[in-house]
């Protein structure tokens, strides 16, 4: 049998000779396939070929990365960060890299696999918060506090999404930095889905709180997102990055990046920075959207209004996570079939163990017209009543 998958890039693209709308892709920008970058690839590549396939500490480092190092912790005013060859290892090397056995971890109960995955690895020990509940952590950091006074030794973080993907919600980064330094936490923050796309320029959570980023003890994100290429990174203080450099599996053992997709990187940023026009019009499309899911029936819209994810839930659960699964399905089918409209049905994998309600996520772009918000926002309407109407 022979089998060609979609190839999900711009947001107008084909599936089985039929062009539709990509709301799948967290193509945050719009950047997948710019001229800009791809003569940035096109030049990497005839200059360092595909790459080394060494691990960066043995003969994979190339001036490449290290420039991309440098312009990530220059673009978020941090000392240092350092590069992963593939974004979802940044947050499961990183973290067990700083949490060993015997710390404590307090972690959402909404994050996502990667993170869910660190923290297992780091065989420290695990206590979940109430999702993006301030009143539940502060509990939480209240009872470990009180219970392991004398403990004084014993490292203790908070883990949790600046956008979380499995409810596009904004994590309320200013109580969390009340609370780490009442109680002296450690935090560890995943940008991944607000990096380039959360504050005036871009800066992530930060800029979006006006908050010091030193404030933030260890800050990953996957560069797959906003900047259109592929790898992670962690960024932090010297002493934090080069920490990683020998206690990291993802970047010990691992082949390095690509210096063709660093170079991407590189030339993303350069690209943001220069036409901050990006952000405004992601912002746009957001509220667009918004304004046209309004009073949506049978489906919520449990997402923050600045999320570039946006997050639609069943107002009433049928009671089983399956069943609420089928009926969301159908609604992403029909919309595909009858309106060429692609949409993501959140699917997780046994290992995922992910407390919050499934949902459909629509992935705003950049580079989405006023045109295509709307077009989404009438056809999801418009099926989502047909398919609840018909399942009451």
């Amino acid at each position: 049998m022979q089998y060609e998958p979609p190839v999900l890039e711009r947001p107008h693209t084909v599936i089985n000779g039929t062009e539709v709308l990509n709301f799948a892709s967290a193509n945050y920008l719009g950047l997948i396939g710019h001229e800009k970058l791809l003569d940035s690839c096109t030049s990497a590549l005839e200059t360092y070929g595909v790459g080394s396939c060494g691990p960066r500490g043995f003969y994979g480092t190339i001036d490449v990365h290290l420039d991309c190092e440098a312009r990530i912790a220059k673009f978020l005013g941090t000392p240092d960060s350092i590069l992963y060859s593939y974004g979802l290892s940044t947050m499961f090397s990183a973290i067990p890299s700083f949490c060993k056995k015997g710390d404590i971890i307090v972690v959402d109960e909404g994050v996502h696999w990667g993170i869910q995955n660190g923290i297992y690895l780091s065989r420290s020990t695990i206590v979940y918060f109430k999702h993006n509940d301030m009143q539940s952590l502060q509990n939480t950091l209240e009872k470990i506090s009180v219970e392991n006074k004398r403990a004084k030794q014993l490292r203790r973080y908070i883990i949790v999404e600046a956008v979380y993907q499995n409810s596009g919600q904004i994590a309320p980064l200013d109580e969390i930095i009340r609370l780490k330094e009442k109680y002296r936490f450690r935090v560890l923050l995943d940008e991944s889905n607000s990096f380039g796309v959360l504050g005036r320029s871009g800066k992530g959570l930060t800029e979006y709180y006006g908050v010091p980023v030193e404030k933030i003890d260890i800050m990953t994100a996957a560069m797959g997102h906003a900047l259109a290429t592929e790898g992670g990174f962690c960024t932090g203080s010297e002493r934090v990055v080069d920490h990683q450099r020998l206690s990291s599996s993802g970047y010990v053992f691992s082949a390095s990046l690509p210096p063709y997709l660093a170079s991407a990187a590189i030339t993303a940023l350069d690209v943001l920075e220069s036409n901050p026009a990006l952000i405004t019009k992601l912002k746009e499309n957001i509220a667009t959207l918004w304004k046209g899911l309004y009073n949506i029936q049978g489906l919520t819209i449990s997402s923050n209004p600045e999320s570039p994810i946006v997050f639609l839930r069943l107002q009433k659960s049928t009671g089983s996570a399956n069943a609420d699964l089928k009926l969301l399905e159908q609604i992403a089918e029909r919309a595909l079939k009858e309106d060429s409209v692609l949409v993501v049905v959140t699917k997780r994998s046994i290992l995922d163990k992910c407390r919050l309600p499934v949902g459909i996520k629509v992935l705003v772009s950049a580079a989405h017209s006023e045109s295509d918000m709307l077009k989404a926002s009438e056809s999801l309407k418009r099926v989502a009543a047909m398919v609840l109407t018909s399942h009451d």
